[in-house]
């Protein structure tokens, strides 16, 4: 796989959408930790300034000159020095510290008319330092009392801590990238073993399936209806291979038939009715060519579903004694009778030429496999909501095992009288298609009397 395709694969978009989650989600973090840990330490130093006041005002005491001042600077109980000085409320400075003199804070004597206790930050000293004022009673004097500490110690701190976050921060991507793609890269290794399988599916191995690893999850769902979607292709190329297979076959014998006629014609010079004998011996094999033509058309369109239907009102009575009156001649060669029983004034709501494409089929159908002097019954009635139509005839019957094959294409029960009677085996076909592309079925009931045959037509009642 060249980069470009890595860059564009699912595995790599997913690992840099995770990574770019996580650079998210770590920065935040790492902001909102750093931010905590800056108020914690400010709040500490706000915390000694408040200590240094406290100690400042229980270690001042007055001296033999009556001044007040504080008993030792460098007692402050951590070691350090502090800085403090002692101001009069008009701002006159009355003690200070050694550190206050060696650091001294401007603008320091305007605080002591400010507010009591209240700690400033002086942000002009470099580095800044926090001053906190406060007022006190010593004996009859006000004094205004003044601790302050740098803010050195805390922004070292900070800065340390910062780069240590800066630091992490790139390892703490870097691991949740190559984490983010081992589980991008095993999530989608059933997609990779997928698509290696379908690579090898082809027309002469339609019988392999992709792998389902996980038939719960989403790409085993995906695998499982990718199955049945090839389990579907491969019944339509097996019913495509026996049709053509067929087909190829039934061409076959007219065009063999027409060449043959041809060639014995063309052998020796005859006379015109001779002749005209061959060539109407090649029109009625070609006629016969047409009609299997014109069958296959018809069952193709049914199936794509481009066959134009048409819904009208149509008399099923008068719809079947149109089609006994044409196929009854055929009859009458065989000393047959048909007969029509049932309800004579039923009406359904439907294509006429399709429907009666499937009676014609039904009933030759019947004439074909009927005995010399039997008997065939057209029954009309009603199931419900539903209108049937009942070919009944008392030939030899289909056996059990052959049932579930009468409506397929160019199957014949018997072979040898199919091709005497001129049948190609697509007449049932036919008719179960044009039954069913306008809702209805077609199918084979068990006989009454253990003889011949019944094909049942079921047409839903439907408005015109």
């Amino acid at each position: 796989m060249s980069s470009v395709h890595r860059l564009r694969s699912v595995r790599f978009r997913l690992t840099l959408f995770y990574a770019g989650a996580m650079v998210v989600v770590l920065a935040v973090y790492a902001t909102l930790i750093f931010y905590f840990v800056s108020h914690n330490m400010s709040q500490f130093l706000d915390n000694q300034l408040k200590s240094d006041f406290d100690w400042a005002l229980d270690m001042m005491h007055h001296d033999p000159h009556g001044e007040v001042i504080p008993s030792d600077y460098k007692e402050t109980g951590e070691g350090d020095s502090p800085w403090l000085q002692v101001l009069s409320p008009a701002g006159e400075l009355v003690s200070a510290s050694p550190e206050a003199l060696r650091h001294p804070i401007p603008d320091s004597h305007k605080l002591a008319a400010e507010t009591e206790e209240k700690i400033v930050h002086v942000a002009k000293l470099n580095p800044p330092w926090r001053i906190m004022s406060g007022k006190s009673m010593f004996g009859n004097r006000e004094l205004v009392v003044q601790v302050a500490r740098p803010v050195t110690p805390i922004q070292e701190d900070l800065r340390y801590f910062l780069y240590l976050l800066l630091l992490g921060l790139p390892f703490c991507i870097l691991l949740s990238g190559l984490g983010g793609y081992a589980l991008a890269r095993r999530a989608l290794a059933p997609m990779d073993r997928m698509a290696e399988q379908a690579r090898l599916i082809t027309a002469t191995r339609m019988s392999d399936r992709l792998p389902v690893d996980n038939p719960n999850d989403e790409l085993g769902r995906l695998s499982t209806v990718f199955n049945d979607t090839l389990s579907r292709l491969q019944s339509s190329f097996d019913q495509m291979r026996r049709f053509t297979s067929d087909a190829s076959h039934e061409l076959r014998t007219p065009l063999t038939a027409i060449r043959s006629v041809g060639e014995v014609g063309l052998r020796e010079k005859r006379g015109e009715v001779e002749y005209r004998e061959i060539i109407g011996s090649m029109l009625e094999e070609v006629d016969s060519l047409s009609r299997l033509v014109d069958r296959l058309l018809l069952l193709s369109r049914a199936e794509t579903g481009d066959a134009l239907l048409t819904r009208e009102d149509v008399n099923l009575t008068a719809l079947v004694e149109e089609v006994v009156a044409q196929l009854d001649v055929l009859a009458e060669e065989k000393q047959q009778s048909i007969v029509i029983e049932g309800n004579t004034t039923t009406h359904w709501a439907g294509d006429r030429l399709v429907l009666r494409q499937a009676l014609i089929n039904l009933i030759d159908n019947a004439i074909k496999y009927t005995q010399s002097g039997g008997r065939i019954v057209i029954r009309l009635s009603e199931m419900g909501k539903n209108k049937v139509i009942d070919v009944v005839d008392n030939g030899p019957g289909i056996p059990e095992e052959l049932r579930s094959r009468v409506f397929d294409r160019f199957y014949r029960v018997d072979k040898s009288r199919s091709r005497e009677n001129g049948g190609t085996g697509l007449g049932l076909a036919i008719a179960k298609s044009a039954v069913e592309v306008q809702g209805g079925t077609l199918s084979l009931e068990p006989s009454s009397g253990g003889k011949g045959s019944v094909f049942r037509i079921t047409l839903p009642l439907r408005p015109v």
